[in-house]
Order: C-alpha cells, then structure tokens, then sequence
C-alpha cells in the first residue's frame, strides 16, 4: 500500500470520526463519541456536557445549573481568578440553590480534554456545603475540587464548608469515573427534584448513593448511548 493511500485511508477515517450526529441544545455530538460509549472508554467533555444539559431538560429549575466541564476546568485553571468576574456573571451562582461541577485532573491549557480522571463537586446552599464526590479508591481528584471550591466560594455569596463524602461508591475499573459522576449528578437531581429542599442537612442525598453500583454504571452506559441514538432517529421539527 502506498503512502498517498494510507494518508487518503487515514484521512477519511479522521473525517467519519468527526462527522456532526447530534445537537442537542447548545451541545454538538460526534461520530467518535458513539464509539467513547460503545466500549470500555474514558468519558471526554462533550458527552459529559452533553448529559448535563440532558438533565438540565429533565429536572428542569432556576434553582440550579449544571456546569460545563471546560467551564469548571477554566474556574480551576485560569491564571487570574480576580478576572472571573464577567466570565462567571451569566451563572448567577448567588442565586442558585444547587451548583454541580465536573472536576478533572486535567492542569494543561493547552491541551484539549487532557486529563485522565473525572469527578464531582456539588454545592448544596440548604446545607451551606460543598461535597465532593471521587470514585477513585484514594480520591485522586481532591487538590483539583479544593482549587474549584476556593474559586467558586466568593460567587456564590455563602461561607460554605468543603467536604469530601466518604460515601461516595467506588468504581471497580480505569475507565468509568466520568459515567460515575453522571450516575451520581443523577442521583443529586432526582433527590433535589423529589425532595431535596426537605431532607435533613446532614444527610442531603447520600443515602440515595447506593443506586450508584459497578452494574448499574455499565448499563446507564448503554442507557446514555441508546439516548443518543434515539434523538438523532427523531424527527427533526421545521421552522
């Protein structure tokens, strides 16, 4: 095989990989984040983005938002916090009862969705506390929530604690963090949107964290995936 036809090859490869499948709200799918789903893969921003803004339309509320993840790693890796102001004004996070923020270890600018671990910081103002949860068995993530939580504390006109949730389930491979944090932002939206502002502060949602385990992670994998398909077989309204 030639040179020029293994470039062509390759080439092609790239362009299916990056083809456009889905938009869904502000958030653009690509070919190769179906194949992310597909296997025993490392979750990158945009699926993640992605799901968020799915549970932002399921368990919709002016009482919370749900961060991007290259809008938490901005919060954490900008170089002059003082010059966040503008940039966090649109999240009105003094105003907001639940703030959830993707975490990931990733500490380089300039390299696009680096990183190789994923968790969750959550703000709950009922309870005045940020709660950290990693499923890492040694909590990989704990000095990149810190940094978040220290930026983020001043905009959200509390003196809220930092916590790091012993409780939180643990995953049992090298690849599932970033599904455990959707499993778990999940859990944190259905126990707000069912009774979250009624519960015990001490106990917040933990106890609805054993919904979390290794099976039910694998099949919410297949559960996102199947999602995906299904909004790119719907029909798409005219204007």
């Amino acid at each position: 095989m030639n040179t020029r036809y293994r470039v062509g090859i390759g080439t092609m490869a790239k362009s299916k990989a990056d083809e456009k499948i889905l938009s869904y709200n502000d958030v653009v799918l690509r070919r190769s984040d179906l194949d992310i789903l597909n296997g025993r893969n490392y979750l990158n921003d945009r699926i993640i983005e992605f799901y968020f803004s799915y549970l932002s339309s399921l368990f919709p509320s002016e009482d919370i938002v749900l961060v991007p993840p290259s809008i938490a790693f901005w919060i954490k890796e900008c170089p002059d916090p003082a010059s966040l102001k503008d940039f966090m004004e649109p999240f009105h996070f003094s105003l907001m009862k639940l703030i959830l923020l993707p975490i990931s270890d990733n500490s380089n600018v300039c390299m696009a969705e680096g990183g190789s671990h994923w968790s969750l910081l959550a703000f709950d103002r009922n309870s005045n506390m940020f709660v950290h949860h990693d499923s890492s068995s040694w909590c990989m993530n704990e000095y990149h929530s810190k940094q978040v939580y220290k930026v983020t504390l001043p905009y959200t006109a509390s003196n809220a604690n930092y916590e790091e949730c012993p409780n939180t389930p643990k995953q049992v491979n090298g690849y599932d963090c970033g599904m455990y944090v959707l499993a778990i932002a999940r859990v944190i939206c259905e126990w707000y949107a069912s009774s979250g502002t009624q519960d015990d502060a001490d106990t917040l949602w933990f106890s609805r964290l054993e919904q979390v385990s290794p099976s039910a992670v694998s099949e919410m994998r297949k559960d996102i995936l199947g999602l995906i398909k299904g909004l790119m077989a719907a029909p798409k309204s005219v204007a």
